[in-house]
């Protein structure tokens, strides 16, 4: 068995990767899937410390269920090659640890590393999260004069299509690269219309499918410190509100669109 690997990616920070990616884990482990999750973003540590939450609530619970989960700080050497060479080893050795998972979901940190690159060449999905700004679609795209048509990708676009031209060498399935509009007001604004249409512009230029990820809920992050999210709650201890049900089914619609296997 070789594990789908899922992989949340975007040089740029504040764009909810870590809780996109905490999400679909926890989805896929109350499925019943053995999960796998690495947290490239060591510095950071926000994917490692929701685990540690979530392992000091699984003991008084054990229907909360943990995934194998490994946390990789970048290397320390006397030159590039040599780090690069041993963050290449801690990876793959990472992966190999994972080999009997159904599911890996790796969270990259919010700039261009080596281990980062590495990881957009081994996802069978990557998910970019891109908040509602034309400041985070800059990441992207580079749109001159407000002109859609003289559009361009952008650093982190180039390095994608550089990690599907590896993963081709390696004659293995191309990438499908999901951009998500995340941490969404409900109101609908002339900058949410204007990125609408530059996003649906550019995903048949450089590739990817466009689609939802969550609106900002305060219930997607309130939880983090348990290590729990609203797929944990009980529907027949807790009283759900509307918030709850619709950050359900917003997660839900997520997974529908990723169109995982089994």
């Amino acid at each position: 068995m070789i594990p789908y690997i899922i992989v949340l990616g975007n040089e740029k920070g504040g764009t909810g990767k870590s809780t996109v990616a905490m999400h679909i884990a926890v989805y896929l482990l109350n499925k019943g899937f053995n999960v796998g999750t690495i947290d490239l973003d060591a510095r950071q540590g926000t994917f490692t410390r929701y685990f540690e939450h979530r392992k000091l609530a699984s003991a008084n619970n054990p229907n909360i269920r943990i995934p194998n989960h490994i946390s990789i700080t970048r290397a320390v050497a006397d030159s590039l090659q040599e780090a690069d060479a041993k963050d290449k080893e801690a990876f793959e050795n990472a992966l190999k640890e994972r080999s009997n998972c159904e599911y890996i979901v790796i969270d990259t940190p919010g700039s261009n590393t080596y281990l980062s690159q590495l990881a957009h060449s081994y996802a069978n999905t990557l998910i970019t999260p891109l908040n509602d700004s034309f400041i985070d679609l800059d990441v992207l795209v580079k749109v001159a004069n407000n002109d859609i048509h003289t559009m361009k990708p952008s650093v982190y676009a180039e390095m994608v299509w550089n990690q599907r031209k590896v993963r081709a060498m390696r004659r293995e399935k191309p990438i499908d690269w999901i951009v998500i509009r995340n941490r969404m007001t409900t109101l609908f604004t002339k900058n949410r219309k204007d990125v609408n249409i530059v996003l649906e512009a550019l995903a048949k230029r450089i590739g990817f499918r466009l689609g939802s990820g969550f609106c900002e809920r305060v219930i997607f992050r309130e939880m983090f410190m348990s290590g729990l999210t609203v797929l944990d709650i009980d529907d027949s201890t807790t009283q759900l509100n509307m918030s709850h049900i619709s950050a359900r089914q917003e997660l839900r619609d997520l997974i529908s669109l990723m169109k995982l296997p089994q």
